[in-house]
């Protein structure tokens, strides 16, 4: 610890300004990620208990209990489009018809849903993407700056040689051993939750189309009656 104060001292203005963006860019790509990450388990928690539930409540036809177990799983992403597509095909469900506009209707709410699901689902993921490729390009930055202090120091001094540059130059690749333990969470975190979105944007889409299946099964009931 000493000799990183040491360090620290004897950095320049810019060399650290530049470990404190460094710093700025960890604190919030961890924030990031421990955000995502319990979003993403309620989620998938919650999805889970949803499915089974809200399937059964379906298969009798009680689309009201559907609707509220959709706003009891809130944090799930299955439930925000399933809840969308079954408000507003019982908004119309109530006509002596169910027209193939009504589930049209419900089609492009689900769609609606999906499209808000996914944006949810990105959020921050694009700020752990950006960290993850420019951070080791701000710690070289740095490391930059430090090396041309070092040999500035060693123009303007008496000693010359490896000895008189090699404080400066160690001092300097701090900065890009600071930028890579930024980006290196940050690049993995991003493709861990990149492949999670991807998972559960499948889910959302089956699920999409098991309720347009459901509610086309609704209509021709209806018209056999």
């Amino acid at each position: 610890m000493s000799g990183f104060m040491e360090m620290w001292d004897q950095m320049g203005f810019l060399a650290k300004a530049i470990v404190f963006v460094l710093a700025i860019m960890s604190v919030w790509s961890i924030s990031v990620m421990i955000e995502r990450y319990l979003k993403f388990y309620a989620a998938r928690k919650q999805s889970r208990e949803f499915a089974p539930a809200v399937s059964e409540a379906l298969k009798t036809g009680n689309i009201r209990e559907a609707i509220e177990l959709a706003e009891q799983h809130e944090k799930s992403h299955l439930a925000k489009v399933v809840v969308a597509g079954l408000q507003e095909f019982q908004a119309h469900e109530s006509s002596s018809d169910i027209s193939g506009e009504i589930v049209e209707s419900s089609r492009r709410a689900l769609q609606r849903a999906t499209a808000i699901g996914i944006e949810e689902l990105k959020r921050g993921l694009g700020g752990l993407a950006t960290i993850g490729a420019t951070a080791p390009f701000v710690g070289l930055l740095g490391t930059t700056v430090g090396i041309i202090n070092a040999f500035l120091g060693m123009a303007t001094g008496e000693s010359v040689g490896l000895a008189a540059v090699a404080p400066g130059i160690a001092e300097a690749l701090v900065a890009t051993a600071f930028g890579l333990f930024v980006a290196i969470p940050a690049v993995w975190m991003y493709n861990y939750f990149t492949g999670k979105m991807e998972s559960f944007i499948v889910e959302m889409d089956n699920s999409s189309s098991e309720l347009i299946d459901y509610f086309l099964k609704r209509r021709a009931d209806k018209h056999g009656d």
